[in-house]
């Protein structure tokens, strides 16, 4: 077999996948099935008028050709609208650059803007795929831990800047951790970012899902906002569509004019039907949205009161938006041990704080989007149930 290149094969592995051969092909009972907290996906499916609009518009010929490869103007423009109706300021559709979700959006960001050898600065916990994108890219991950409350070290982050330096990545509300950045934490972040003249990438995937009293930052407010600021966006979360891959990448217009570069020889275009959905979505769903907001809150609520309420030796450090991230006991034993005795003596997966930086080995990473309520507390108990083999 031809050889594979070194530095694919010291990429790290997806941990979802991983976690999940755990139980491919296990049989579990009907009075005590799986309970998946790998992946946070909602459980629910698309408005149903989203789903008419699609049934119909698939019909039309024109949905299956290639668009722009930045997306269509009125489809950038409704995301444009979708913003301005949530944030202090908006971007432009010249601002917006429609990709193949989140994940691709933080490609062109980091192709924008580092080299194989440049340094990047990740917050940690960080969402996995950051790192192995950056790995992947010959990109040097600069993990800086977050403060004892989740939020942003700027002092520490500050010292970690060096002349490779090219970015600083941050991810709110967390992934992991549902931590949300204060307007004045990220303003910090932002004036950090541009004092040593570095991107500040903002990974804001679940922004539909902010607390009732938490006010999104005002980055977008400033006339010059594009110089330092990249924002990368996931709407399969918030139409609950992740599977069409509804992302973007918003920045200044220099920023998405050499963007398209990259685009055009990646993936020319976001499909035209993942385009319609999103349309679709801007336009008629803010009840909608706002609705299951309020239902995934309940849901954080009822969870984090029923992890708090039961005995059991983790301990529930954070939570918010679709997460929870708890610390294990056992100093003996690492997450991905730890991951695995819930797996195989509690049947219920959930992925290690390994997956998300250095220094996670404490914690794991519960995903609690997909499960309803009554549901909750079979779940919660199971923590109680697992014994480790040693200490």
């Amino acid at each position: 077999m031809f050889p594979i290149t070194p530095r694919m094969q010291q990429v790290g592995s997806p941990p979802i996948t991983e976690v999940k051969r755990w139980v491919a092909g296990r049989t579990f009972s009907d009075h005590r099935p799986l309970v998946d907290m790998c992946q946070a996906v909602p459980d629910y499916p698309p408005a149903p008028g989203m789903r008419q609009y699609l049934q119909k518009l698939v019909a039309r010929p024109e949905v299956a050709m290639y668009s722009p490869d930045e997306g269509l103007k009125e489809v950038r423009a409704e995301v444009a609208s979708w913003y301005a109706r949530r944030y202090c300021g908006a971007p432009s559709a010249e601002n917006i650059c429609l990709s193949i979700g989140a994940s691709q959006a933080f490609w062109l960001a980091m192709l924008l803007v580092a080299e194989a050898g440049d340094e990047v600065i990740v917050q940690v916990p960080a969402y996995f795929d950051h790192p192995m994108a950056l790995d992947t890219l010959g990109i040097k991950p600069v993990f800086v831990p977050a403060t004892a409350d989740g939020g942003s070290d700027i002092d520490a982050i500050a010292l970690h800047v060096t002349s490779r330096t090219r970015a600083l990545v941050v991810v709110t509300p967390s992934n992991p951790t549902g931590r949300v950045l204060s307007v004045a934490e990220v303003e910090e972040l932002y004036q950090c970012a541009s004092a040593h003249n570095v991107a500040l990438v903002l990974d804001e995937t679940y922004n539909a899902f902010l607390p009732p009293d938490q006010e999104p930052h005002h980055l977008f407010s400033k006339p010059d906002w594009g110089k330092n600021f990249i924002h990368l966006a996931s709407f399969g979360k918030t139409f609950a569509i992740t599977g069409y891959r509804a992302g973007a990448l918003i920045a200044g217009e220099e920023l998405i004019r050499q963007a398209l570069k990259i685009q055009d020889s990646m993936v020319v275009c976001q499909p035209r039907i993942t385009q319609g959905a999103l349309a679709w979505g801007c336009r008629n769903l803010d009840s909608w949205v706002a609705y299951n907001a309020e239902r995934m809150r309940e849901r954080h609520d009822t969870f984090r009161a029923l992890f708090e309420g039961v005995q059991h030796p983790f301990e529930l450090c954070a939570s918010g938006a679709f997460f929870a991230w708890v610390r294990h006991p056992w100093t003996e034993l690492d997450s991905w041990q730890v991951a695995r005795l819930l797996a195989d003596q509690a049947g219920l997966i959930c992925l290690p704080g390994d997956a998300f930086g250095p220094g996670q080995q404490r914690y794991l990473r519960l995903a609690f989007g997909n499960l309803n309520c009554e549901d909750m507390p079979a779940a919660v108990k199971r923590f109680s149930t697992i014994c480790p083999p040693y200490g």
